[in-house]
């Protein structure tokens, strides 16, 4: 059985470094998927999509098999990437499941509705190193399980 590939969905992701480490230790390709150029290892695959809404998220739901990983904060890809067979990992470690999709997905709208009431403000909570070392265990624990598949 190949390895899984690991999609970045990579504009904003904070973890790229970690990504990439784990991929050379699992021998997992990784496909870094961005709005614009940013600088990849040699050993990683860049795909520089058109800039616009859902690009770099459509080309991932497009390419993501059974088994893949997809790091993303999007919840859309995320459910997109679950529908597709795939594992989706937010980058603070928080992987995204058939179980609680349905919940993030009406959470996301619920905000959503909200902010454009005015009544919230602000963004997310700062990344943190647990966040980090939570994200770390969460992608081995991925790899390992599609790796069993």
């Amino acid at each position: 059985m190949p390895a899984p590939t690991i999609f970045i969905d990579a504009d904003a992701c904070p973890v790229k470094e970690e990504i990439y480490r784990v991929a050379r230790r699992t021998g997992c390709p990784v496909q870094v998927v961005s709005n614009s150029f940013m600088r990849t290892p040699p050993d990683v695959t860049l795909k520089v999509v058109e800039a616009g809404p859902d690009v770099a998220d459509d080309w991932i739901a497009e390419r993501v098999q059974p088994g893949d990983i997809v790091v993303t904060n999007d919840i859309p890809l995320a459910d997109r990437t679950l529908k597709a067979g795939g594992a989706a990992l937010g980058p603070n470690g928080k992987a995204f499941t058939q179980g609680s999709i349905g919940a993030a997905l009406a959470q996301r709208g619920i905000m959503e509705h909200l902010r454009s009431m005015g009544d919230v403000v602000g963004g997310p909570k700062p990344f943190t190193q647990a966040d980090r070392s939570r994200f770390l265990s969460a992608l081995d624990a991925a790899v390992t399980k599609a790796k069993r598949r």
